[in-house]
């Protein structure tokens, strides 16, 4: 195995900083995914010298060759996490520690060199140090984090790349979706698949969500906020939103999820929800979900919430689902008691408002 050569990062402050009244206009009101911060953590990886050359530098342009890998062959995968301003002032991270062991999982899915994970955290770190001063303050404002890596070699060749880079960029964000409390409408897609068994659906690589944007537009089309997939071979099964995982909440008092089979991401929210859900006496469930069952249990009322969930909208009620065959509603159509708590007890430990008894989150110091 290839030493890495890191050695610390070198950190490089950009030399033209956006100036302070400007990042307060920038950051009043962020959205999402469209304001950036000043810096980047970038390492770069070849196999002889392993990772090596870790520093934080001005972001900016990346300069590529028109064969570089990546743009050729899509060895390319990425992270979504957040850092939040916490209640004492501190600076927190929600469980870096299993990003980096989910980066590392897709890493090994596509080919690619896995990062020693204190690396990994070391990188988002530094880079919100730097960059601290970004934090919005709006009501669900974060610094939403993204880590990436991809193939840089240039070469034509159908082989894995021996050359990456590894990326963090920091985004000031709100909310996700613009309606708030109020649940949102998805469409089942009857036309795509996300995934498949065998295919890349448990890695977190750009394909599986370039796959989903075309049922997107068509969730849209049909006035819905998301589009939900079901297995590629009966496509009977419920599996996960374009980029959230799904539960469901019964009368019986129980809740559950899809089971991780290969063709769902396993998120980092879903563990955590599954956790608390455990803790509030909620009989947990990883069972398969049928379509069918789940416009029957909606009718009966068996069903009486339902979310999804993830590290971007974190948790969003789903109060209604439309297809080409018809729709239905989950309850009364908004979002219900148990989303609420369950979504609370989340965001409370992630912002620090509430004693963190399962050692989630990680002070940046």
């Amino acid at each position: 195995m290839v030493r890495d050569q890191h050695d610390g990062f070198n950190i490089q402050p950009s030399t033209n900083p956006t100036s302070a009244e400007a990042r307060t206009a920038k950051i009043a009101d962020p959205g999402f995914g469209n304001i950036f911060t000043d810096h980047m953590a970038v390492i770069n990886y070849s196999q002889d010298k392993g990772w090596h050359d870790a520093r934080i530098v001005a972001r900016g342009p990346l300069s590529l060759d028109p064969a570089t890998a990546v743009l050729h062959y899509a060895q390319e995968i990425f992270e979504g996490m957040k850092a939040y301003r916490l209640a004492d002032g501190s600076i927190g991270l929600f469980r870096p520690q299993e990003n980096a062991a989910r980066f590392n999982l897709s890493a090994d899915r596509m080919a690619m060199p896995q990062i020693d994970e204190n690396l990994f955290i070391e990188a988002i770190e530094q880079l919100v140090k730097i960059d601290m001063d970004w934090f919005p303050n709006v009501d669900g404002g974060s610094l939403y984090l993204r880590p990436f890596m991809f193939a840089s070699e240039v070469f034509l060749g159908v082989r894995p790349a021996k050359e990456y880079m590894f990326i963090v960029i920091a985004s000031p964000v709100g909310a996700y979706f613009k309606k708030g409390a109020d649940a949102v409408t998805i469409w089942a897609s009857e036309n795509y698949s996300r995934a498949a068994k065998g295919g890349t659906g448990a890695a977190k690589c750009g394909g599986n969500y370039a796959a989903s944007l075309i049922a997107q537009a068509e969730a849209a089309k049909n006035g819905c906020d998301q589009v939900v997939f079901f297995d590629a071979a009966e496509h009977e099964w419920v599996e996960e939103l374009g980029g959230m995982n799904l539960f469901f909440i019964f009368d019986d008092g129980s809740i559950l999820t899809p089971p991780l089979s290969g063709t769902i991401l396993p998120g980092i929210t879903r563990k955590s929800i599954l956790q608390l859900a455990k803790d509030q006496g909620l009989r947990v469930r990883e069972e398969r979900y049928s379509r069918q069952q789940w416009e029957d249990d909606s009718n009966s009322g068996k069903l009486l919430e339902c979310f999804a969930c993830g590290t971007a909208a974190v948790v969003s009620a789903v109060g209604k689902v439309k297809s080409s065959r018809g729709e239905f509603t989950i309850g009364n159509g908004s979002t219900g008691q148990m989303t609420v708590k369950l979504r609370q007890l989340l965001v409370d430990i992630q912002r620090g408002n509430s004693d963190d008894s399962y050692g989630w989150v990680k002070k940046i110091t």
